[in-house]
């Protein structure tokens, strides 16, 4: 059977964790096709693009108006392709203001839908679970307490580990990596990460050269800025350039989060996705995000979280410090950063803290896209046989009638 599997992902993560998924599942069906909204990783994976990622990546309930009429554009487009292509299979990947729009599409047009990267239906808008429950053949969660929540409110959700357990580890020795980018040896180094978004980076970007500054001219420390693949490195040299025209302490490189990361003694991270990949290096940090005040006070009313940090929510406690919105300042940043840099006891409980996300999101030893791949099969599998049966008993029914 000529396998047709739509994949779908908006964002940089999802991009990796669904083409991750797509090579797993190549090993079995080598002659697959596969089609839909990618971004790099995915089109290396052999994905067929029709829709670009990088016009899907917004960030904010207000900000994300201005768009609507393009990101509309590229639903329908996909769609068009769906209805032409009739793949037997879709998955969809996190994006759920975009994908369970389309999972209702695809749901009437008969296609079963798999949904990687659970919505946070858990902590806010919970009126998406009811087209969860019609829509959604399975359900693959990548943090540890979305499984019993879903399979409570009726949707069939599967834990299967986080995909980047196993997966985030430096390329570079520390030494490497401060001898190529002229570090310091015997320096500190703090890693900041602003955001994989320009938007996001933008609005952090002030406050975190402030800390910056204030951590440079009270200890002897080297700051590195890893610009994601969405930004780009020349993004932040030339917003360096209009926010210190004197000059900066910060170092912008070109990619190398990991590395960054995993030899850092503390990073400056905004809350996401990069946050899991430094507890999953084990590595201190401070979180912290900010949108628009309007995005804020609509948040407010709609989220009901302990916390806002990932790792937070997966401990179940405050293993890191979160710095949101108005708390985000200069001060409050370096602040907390030279608690974490001079006292050895804080850095030790936090990464305990740290080692204990880690076990969690490394569940039973396998890694997720091979887990997915896995559930994937078998629903294929389940397709296929009831595609069998059905064609069987329509067979039957027409020599019935001759």
């Amino acid at each position: 059977m000529h396998l047709k599997i739509l994949v779908s992902a908006g964002e940089a993560s999802g991009d990796l964790y669904a083409s991750l998924l797509v090579a797993e599942l190549r090993r079995s069906w080598p002659d697959a096709e596969f089609f839909g909204c990618t971004g790099p990783r995915m089109k290396a994976a052999g994905v067929r693009t029709v829709v670009d990622a990088a016009s899907l990546a917004v960030v904010g309930l207000v900000e994300v108006v201005a768009h609507i009429p393009r990101i509309y554009g590229e639903y329908r487009k996909l769609l068009a392709a769906a209805r032409e292509q009739k793949p037997d299979l879709a998955i969809l990947t996190d994006s759920p203001d975009f994908h369970l729009r389309a999972a209702r599409r695809l749901h009437a047009l008969g296609i079963p839908v798999v949904y990687l990267v659970a919505p946070q239906a858990w902590a806010w808008r919970k009126g998406r679970l009811k087209t969860m429950r019609r829509t959604v053949r399975r359900l693959l969660c990548i943090f540890p307490f979305e499984e019993d929540f879903f399979r409570r409110e009726g949707v069939p959700a599967t834990y299967i580990g986080h995909p980047l357990a196993g997966l985030v580890r430096p390329s570079l020795r520390r030494e490497e990596f401060f001898k190529k980018h002229r570090l310091a040896a015997g320096r500190p180094l703090v890693t900041v990460l602003p955001g994989s978004r320009r938007g996001e980076a933008a609005r952090h970007l002030p406050a975190l050269l402030d800390a910056a500054e204030r951590l440079y001219r009270e200890q002897a420390v080297n700051l590195v800025l890893p610009a994601s693949a969405n930004t780009g490195a020349a993004f932040f040299r030339a917003a360096l350039v209009r926010e210190r025209p004197g000059g900066s302490p910060v170092g912008v490189i070109e990619g190398e989060s990991w590395d960054a990361l995993a030899h850092a003694d503390l990073a400056l991270a905004a809350s996401g996705t990069v946050t899991v990949e430094a507890a999953l290096l084990g590595t201190p940090m401070v979180t912290f995000y900010k949108v628009t005040a309007p995005s804020w006070v609509m948040g407010k009313l709609l989220v009901d979280v302990p916390f806002y940090c990932m790792v937070n929510l997966i401990a179940g406690r405050a293993v890191v410090p979160e710095l949101m919105q108005g708390q985000m300042t200069g001060e409050s940043i370096a602040r907390e950063a030279r608690r974490l840099l001079g006292d050895e006891n804080a850095r030790a409980e936090m990464k305990a803290g740290l080692a204990e996300v880690r076990e969690k999101l490394a569940y039973a030893g396998m890694p997720a896209p091979q887990r997915a791949a896995a559930i994937v099969q078998e629903l294929v599998r389940e397709i296929v046989a009831q595609k069998i049966a059905a064609r069987k008993t329509r067979e039957g029914q027409v020599a019935h009638v001759s």
